[in-house]
Order: structure tokens, then C-alpha cells, then sequence
């Protein structure tokens, strides 16, 4: 009997079916290149290997080959083996038409992710090398659940320096972003018997979802022009703020606020989660230290190097008060869920001072074309009001009431992705209606920057 399985070099599923066995076969593959489930240029694995994983005759699996390249779905060339042809596939009967993708646009200033053509690849592969070399073979075991000791060590001492912080390498989780680790907390958090979490009226709904599946509902607290108001948090379980550089909104939470916040978890017994998100990216004024120095015991600090570096590297951390640990490595599932090599990686580069001359070269390359953006928005648009500006990797261009929507309009029109700020409004805020786009100008490489912000200044009321 057939085996409906053979290999060479890739796993290759075939079911003979029907009437003998080359007729099976010679249906099998048909229907796999008619359907695209063997792509065009695939290739096929050789008659003998074929034949001995599925049992039956060399000859036959020959005839079935030749039969198929006569009839134009195989190709077969000396040297090259026997592969797909090119041929359009025709889905199966009654599959739904498969949907077309979204045209792409041209310019992105959508905000959250940095100028990814300005990874530092030349450097981040150097320190992959040292890091390699020198890594001990345990390295590539299972790891801790805290994260590898070298990168939870190298961001003590980066974190106390630059931020702030209170870090004490046991103290340290490293986890894939602050979403993932957000996960945790409001596992814990839930564990704990809390209920609801105070959260900014302006923020991502991503963190307000990941709160609700964890069962928690997000209540958000006042805004106004000096941030957040603690004033009526009462009984929540916790609150999540953005206390250095508030997203979207750009300021720094006023330091009666940032002291009330803290009393509040010490009154109480609350959690404090501050999401410094890019701390790194400051120009006009000085850097405003983590809350979490204010108070270790009740707040937790979270970081990541997704706009730092970049997103796809899935590296972040959190700070966690001394008894918090042991219960979210349960909610974590005990397990190191970030590559150890990546960890290693990282730990070289912050150890190496490459990671801080890497973060001078994109804080001056961001200011530069913030400078640029104020620039053209005075002499193109002056009715916009640009706020946020001293730091970060976006800006919020206040516009005149009732404009957004067709700014919006008209940016799709232009080819120009951007978000209107109500999209970062929380659904039970009670905030004045603002008309304003948030636009990230660290999206955009180098060679695209000009032309996103001539698109961009196009859309804006003069």
C-alpha cells in the first residue's frame, strides 16, 4: 500500500487516490499544482526518491512525471530536477475568491515604530559575533524564566544610569515588548482580585483589550493640560500611565501629580505600571527621571527597545517591586519566552556603549526633522498648532474644530497614512472633543522624509 507522505529536502503530502497506482499518483500531483498547493518553481523530489518513500515502483513514479510535463504542469531540465511550471492556479470549486490585499501607502507617518532602514545592522552583527563566541553552552538550554543574567545585569546598570531607575538585575523580567508583559500584570493583577484599572483618556486600545481579556475594566482618569489626574483614583487595582512622555498627547506628567500618583499606591496598596516607551528621545528639555525611582516597592517599570532599535526584535523588560516576581513568573508560565541569543545580543550592545552611540545618532537625526516638520508647518500651515514636540518620535497637530475627519479624507487621497487623534480616545473619556493628527516622523528612512512631509503639509488647512 502507498504511504501518503514523502520527503526530499522539504516534507512533500501526496494522497494517491483512484484507479491503480499511477493513476492516483498522477491525480494527487495535478490537483496539488492545480490548486497551488505546490507553488510554481517548487521542486519535485527525484523519481527513485519518490518511489522509495512511497513504496511502489521507480518506473511508475517516471511514467507519472512525464505524463505531467506533457500536459504542461511539470517542467523537467538536466541538471534542475523536475519542478512546478508557472501557471495560474485555480482554486478548488466553491472555495470563497481569496481577498485582495490593500493598496500599500505611499508615505506611513503612523506613529509607534522608528526608522527601520536606520537599524544599526553593522554594529548589532558585531555584537552577535562577540556575544556568540563568549556565550557558555547552557546558554542554549532552556533559560530562566527572568531572562538570560547578562541582559537583566547590563540593563541594571543602563536603566539606573539613563532612566533613573532602581534596578536590581533579580528584579528584572525580560519579555517580548510591553504588550507581553503587559499580559502578565493583568493576570496578576486579576489573581489579586482587582477589578478595574485606572488608565489614561488618551492611550492604545491594544493595552486597554489586553486589560479587558484579562478580565479587568479600564476606567480612565481626567486629562488635562498638566496630564493625568490622580485625583480620583480610588479602590482600582492599578493604573497604567505614560508619565515621562504621555502617547499620545507629548507632555510629562506634572510632579504634584507624579507624587500624588505614588501615594496613592502606598496608601492603598495599588499598582503603579509606567510604560516608558522612549525614554530615550529627548531635545528641548531635560530627561524626566522613571516614577519608578520615586518608589520601587509599588511601581513597575517597563521598557523596551522596539523604538529604540526596532520592533521586530520583540526585546522588552520590566521592573518589577521585590514581591511581585514570583507571581508573575506564575502568570508567565515559568518559561524564557525570548531567544537567549537575542538576549545575548542585546546585553553586548548595551555593555559595549554601542547602544548609546546608536541613541545620539537617531535623538539628532529625529530632531532634525521635527525641526524640519515646525518648520514647514509655520510657513505652510500656520493655523496648525503643533504640541508634544520636545521629545518622542511624534507630534500632535492640533487643527481647527471639525477638521479631522477631512484631513484624514484627504491624506488617503495623498496616499498618506496618519491618525487622527480620537482613535486614541478611550470610549469612556470624558475629554473635550480635540480635533488633531498624530503623526510619527520617526516612520518614515531618510530618503522618504521630504516627500511625507510635502504630502503631509498638503492635507493640513492653510
Amino acid at each position: 500500500m502507498a504511504k501518503p507522505w514523502a520527503t526530499f529536502g522539504v516534507d512533500l503530502h501526496l494522497e494517491p487516490t483512484g484507479g491503480g497506482v499511477r493513476r492516483g499518483l498522477t491525480d494527487a500531483l495535478r490537483e496539488a499544482v492545480r490548486t497551488g498547493r505546490l507553488a510554481p518553481g517548487t521542486r519535485l523530489p527525484s523519481s527513485r526518491a519518490l518511489a522509495a518513500d512511497l513504496g511502489i515502483a521507480r518506473n511508475t513514479v517516471a511514467d507519472v512525471y512525464a505524463d505531467l510535463v506533457a500536459e504542461g504542469w511539470l517542467t523537467a531540465r538536466q541538471g534542475s530536477g523536475t519542478r512546478v511550471s508557472e501557471r495560474t492556479v485555480v482554486p478548488p470549486t466553491g472555495a470563497p475568491p481569496r481577498p485582495r490585499a490593500p493598496g500599500r501607502p505611499t508615505h506611513n507617518l503612523v506613529p509607534g515604530t522608528p526608522d527601520l532602514a536606520s537599524f544599526p545592522r553593522a554594529q548589532w552583527l558585531k555584537a552577535a559575533r562577540r556575544a556568540l563566541a563568549t556565550a557558555p553552552y547552557q546558554a542554549l538550554d532552556y533559560g530562566d524564566p527572568r531572562g538570560r543574567i547578562e541582559l537583566r545585569t547590563a540593563l541594571a546598570g543602563y536603566l539606573s544610569r539613563a532612566r533613573g531607575v532602581r534596578a536590581d538585575p533579580e528584579h528584572i523580567l525580560v519579555c517580548a515588548g510591553f504588550s507581553h508583559g503587559l499580559r502578565f500584570l493583568g493576570a496578576v493583577l486579576r489573581a489579586r482580585g482587582a477589578r478595574t484599572v485606572a488608565v489614561e483618556s488618551y492611550g492604545l486600545d491594544v493595552h486597554w483589550n489586553l486589560l479587558a481579556a484579562a478580565g479587568l475594566r479600564t476606567v480612565p482618569l481626567p486629562f488635562d493640560e498638566r496630564g493625568t489626574d490622580p485625583g480620583e483614583l480610588t479602590d482600582q487595582g492599578a493604573v497604567l500611565l505614560t508619565p515621562a512622555h504621555q502617547f499620545p498627547m507629548g507632555g510629562t506628567l506634572h510632579r504634584d501629580r507624579r507624587a500624588a500618583v505614588v501615594e496613592w499606591a502606598r496608601r492603598t496598596g495599588g499598582l503603579v505600571v509606567e510604560d516608558d516607551y522612549d525614554g530615550e528621545f529627548r531635545y528641548d528639555r531635560q530627561p524626566v527621571g522613571a516614577l519608578q525611582g520615586l518608589d520601587p516597592d509599588h511601581v513597575v517599570h517597563a521598557g523596551t527597545a522596539s523604538k529604540s532599535l526596532a520592533p521586530g526584535l520583540r526585546l522588552g523588560w520590566l521592573v518589577l517591586p521585590p514581591g511581585l516576581m514570583e507571581e508573575v513568573l506564575t502568570a508567565k508560565g515559568g518559561i524564557d519566552s525570548c531567544g537567549s541569543l537575542d538576549q545575548l545580543t542585546l546585553a553586548e550592545f548595551l555593555v559595549s556603549g554601542a547602544y548609546d552611540r546608536h541613541v545620539r545618532a537617531a535623538r539628532l537625526r529625529y530632531r532634525r526633522r521635527r525641526d524640519a516638520l515646525v518648520a514647514e508647518l509655520a510657513r505652510r500651515a500656520p493655523r496648525v498648532h503643533a504640541t508634544g514636540i520636545a521629545a518622542g518620535l511624534h507630534v500632535v497637530l492640533r487643527l481647527p474644530p471639525g477638521t479631522e475627519q477631512s484631513a484624514l479624507r484627504a491624506a488617503a487621497w495623498q496616499g498618506l497614512a496618519v491618525h487622527g487623534l480620537h482613535r486614541y480616545q478611550h470610549p469612556e473619556a470624558t475629554v473635550e472633543r480635540r480635533d488633531a493628527l498624530v503623526v510619527g516622523y520617526g516612520t518614515p528612512p531618510d530618503h522618504a522624509w521630504s516627500g511625507a512631509l510635502e504630502a503631509l503639509c498638503a492635507v493640513l488647512p492653510e
